[in-house]
């Protein structure tokens, strides 16, 4: 199974669309057998779950992703996990010994929001 976290400097990035890296977890089992990490290809709504789907990611972990991104995944058959924070090592081994802390969406869509999560 590949598990990919969006990453900005070693840390799951606050939303999925913007981070400057995925790093991408080979797992069997609860065992981590290989780490690559890769530059996004940009953002664009709708483009990050065919290219993780033809990474074969099997979930995303993200701190904020809005609800059509989610569902986006979800067609592809990549389960969206989001609330998350932390360093990416140790939220990989937290999410293989089922302990990870999930959320709500960190993506802030408040006053001064640039961009509509919802339509990620």
């Amino acid at each position: 199974m590949k598990v990919a976290i969006s990453t900005d400097n070693n840390q799951v990035s606050a939303h999925f669309g913007r981070c400057q890296q995925y790093t991408i977890f080979e797992v069997d089992g609860k065992e981590v057998k290989g780490k690559t990490v890769i530059d996004t290809p940009g953002h664009q709504p709708g483009m990050l779950p065919p290219f993780l789907s033809e990474k074969g990611v099997h979930v995303v972990i993200a701190g904020g992703m809005g609800p059509r991104a989610q569902n986006l995944f979800r067609q592809m058959n990549i389960e969206p996990v989001i609330g998350v924070t932390g360093k990416v090592d140790e939220v990989i081994h937290d999410f293989l010994q089922d302990k990870l802390e999930t959320g709500e969406s960190t993506c802030d869509q408040g006053e001064g929001h640039h961009h509509d999560c919802h339509h990620d």
